[in-house]
């Protein structure tokens, strides 16, 4: 299985991080995606946003939460936890 990974190390905002996820993946209806952790939810069962047959890596999100986006990349983590379709790795 291919790896795709994302490099957030320059990401500070949760908008940043949904336009480098669509932009890194090429994501399969990315006009319908809705940029948030229930959409990303979605994606990874098939739904706008659909990243494909990868194993997903965000690399360097230490840098969200230096920015305030602490719990949202817990979140993310526990979402990537949960994933059965596509592998989901956050660091």
């Amino acid at each position: 299985m291919r790896t795709i990974t994302i490099d957030c190390s320059d990401v500070s905002a949760e908008a940043e991080f949904w336009e480098r996820y669509l932009r890194e993946t090429g994501a399969e209806g990315a006009a319908h995606f809705g940029r948030n952790l229930n959409a990303f939810w979605d994606a990874l069962h098939g739904g706008p946003g659909w990243p494909g047959e990868y194993e997903l890596r965000f690399a360097n999100t230490s840098a969200m939460t230096r920015a305030g986006a602490g719990q949202f990349i817990e979140a993310l983590r526990a979402l990537a936890s949960c994933s059965a379709h596509v592998k989901v790795t956050v660091t």
